[in-house]
């Protein structure tokens, strides 16, 4: 296994410990701790992706893998933030909706060989959406949960998150059949 598919793989075993981190209070400090582990694993994201495109280390497996780590990291964090009832469950869920969509997209269009790759808004959807649960985690681990921000940040994250599934139906349109 090549580095930027072991630091994949990294990611998705750090979420069970930025999970626990979330949700167990009696863990001294730790909402810091589940911080430090979401910055590493996003990090490791960043990381990966830039040594496979530098080393020509892409494979089929990172192709796999890197898209639902990443989701699998953020959608952690949303379901953490609800739990704690730190954001309206309605954005978490559209949040969701979209991300089954484009994934379930990615997946039937890619079985014919058809990759569409991320476009800048999609980009722009996932900056935004890290930025905001570090924000809120930060937010948390001060002791200042301000639900008035938490709400406008996910709003926007959703608002960037409907664009960006919009975007992707409109690039996948061409490749998907009704009738087969």
């Amino acid at each position: 296994m090549n580095l930027p598919n072991k630091l994949t793989v990294l990611r998705v075993i750090l979420i069970p410990f930025f999970v626990a981190f979330m949700l167990i209070n009696a863990i001294p400090a730790n909402l810091w701790l589940a911080l430090l582990v979401f910055a590493v694993a996003s990090i490791t994201d960043w990381f990966d992706g830039r040594i496979a495109r530098k080393h020509n280390l892409i494979t089929n497996f990172g192709k796999f893998l890197d898209p639902l780590a990443d989701k699998l990291l953020v959608m952690a964090a949303l379901v953490c933030f609800c739990y704690l009832k730190w954001c309206d469950p309605v954005c978490v869920i559209i949040i969701l909706a979209r991300e089954f969509m484009v994934s379930g997209l990615r997946l039937v269009t890619a079985t014919s060989g058809i990759v569409v790759a991320a476009g800048m808004s999609g980009k722009l959807k996932t900056a935004f959406t890290m930025i905001a649960i570090v924000v809120m985690i930060i937010m948390g681990g001060i002791g200042h949960v301000n639900f008035v921000v938490n709400e406008i940040l996910m709003w926007i994250a959703t608002i960037l998150t409907v664009v960006s599934g919009m975007t992707y139906v409109n690039a996948y349109k061409d490749y998907i059949n009704p009738n087969e």
